[in-house]
């Protein structure tokens, strides 16, 4: 999957779907993902890229210490302990008087525009205005930049933004790459397809089907480990009306061909399906979550100060507002959590 797919023609796409005409589903949502699939370049502010039920989460409490390790990936959950000290990081963010959080803009419930007003809302919203309240004293004190998927990383590295609150899962490939908070929400990867939909879960009803993922998700390298026979990767041809359909830039961009009866099956986080499944009645989840993942804040390697800030910011908010942002956001489709993981820190 390439960063470019929604600039692309639709050549390949009729190559690979010659003969296999398929019905478009019919949920409200399935009106409403027309409009975002031709508006979805348009609205995203872009950042430049560089070279079955959700089971409850163990409630929150006094966190537990990890030996660090050096070179080693025991408990990519193990963070910085908290701290309110500030450093060069926070400094600068104070300097400039705003702090800028990679976030999402199409995942519903989580990081998304409500049509009504056109502000950004969600869990992940919540949490990004909570930590701009301690650096700075206002919830307000915060830019919102909508990056994709497989920018997120990017989006830290080359200073486009300060932190990303974006459902992004907690893992050892990424640990090496980001510094992450302690983990804020537990949720694990799932197979969201249409109702009706033969397809009974990550399992061998997966062989044959084409299967959407978000490239560079821990979906995709799901999939890449084992993938039961699933199409899930596309096969580019180098030319200029070379599209990816199998493998996007933002997860939603699945949901639109899900919808659009391009793909058979999107593999995604649950946590992120069940709100997509809200949306549009016609989809569902299929069996059961197949991994246990962690969402964490992730920020630049080296910005240790941040990273003990927001850690210290995650210990106030799971006492209160971390349940008061689950029921506005999360229960209704979400129902069942107890709470937000415990945190576990390092130590050495």
């Amino acid at each position: 999957m390439g960063g470019g797919a929604a600039g692309r023609g639709a050549g390949r796409r009729r190559g690979r779907g010659a003969g296999r005409a398929r019905p478009r589903l019919r949920g409200w949502g399935g009106v409403a993902a027309m409009a975002v699939a031709c508006g979805l370049t348009a609205v995203l502010t872009l950042v430049p890229l560089s070279h079955a039920t959700l089971g409850a989460a163990e409630p929150s409490g006094a966190g537990s210490a990890v030996p660090a390790a050096a070179g080693t990936c025991e408990d990519p959950e193990a963070s910085l302990p908290p701290s309110s000290a500030d450093g060069p990081a926070v400094d600068a963010i104070k300097a400039r008087g705003k702090l800028i959080v990679g976030v999402d803009q199409n995942s519903y419930r989580w990081g998304y525009r409500d049509p009504a007003t056109r502000r950004l809302e969600g869990f992940d919203i919540d949490l990004a205005r909570a930590i701009a309240e301690d650096l700075l004293g206002s919830r307000d004190a915060v830019i919102l930049r909508a990056v994709p998927t497989n920018q997120r990383i990017a989006a830290l590295e080359n200073g486009t933004v300060d932190l990303v609150v974006r459902t992004m899962t907690i893992n050892c490939k990424r640990a090496a790459q980001v510094a992450f908070s302690t983990a804020y929400f537990q949720a694990g990867q799932q197979v969201l397809a249409a109702e009706e939909s033969t397809i009974t879960g990550y399992d061998a009803s997966l062989r044959g089907k084409r299967v959407c993922s978000a490239e560079g998700s821990t979906a995709y390298e799901a999939l890449e480990r084992q993938s039961f026979g699933a199409v899930f990767e596309d096969e580019h041809d180098g030319g200029p009306d070379d599209e990816d359909v199998l493998t996007v830039p933002n997860q939603l961009d699945c949901l639109v061909r899900l919808q659009m009866g391009e793909v058979d099956a999107v593999v995604t986080d649950n946590a992120l399906a069940a709100g997509q499944a809200a949306q549009d009645p016609a989809v569902a989840l299929k069996g059961r979550p197949f991994t246990t993942e962690y969402y964490g804040v992730a920020a630049k390697l080296g910005n240790d100060d941040l990273v003990r800030r927001v850690n210290q910011v995650l210990v106030d908010y799971r006492k209160g507002a971390w349940t008061k942002a689950y029921d506005r956001w999360l229960r209704p489709v979400l129902p069942g959590i107890s709470g937000p993981p415990a945190p576990k820190y390092r130590t050495g």
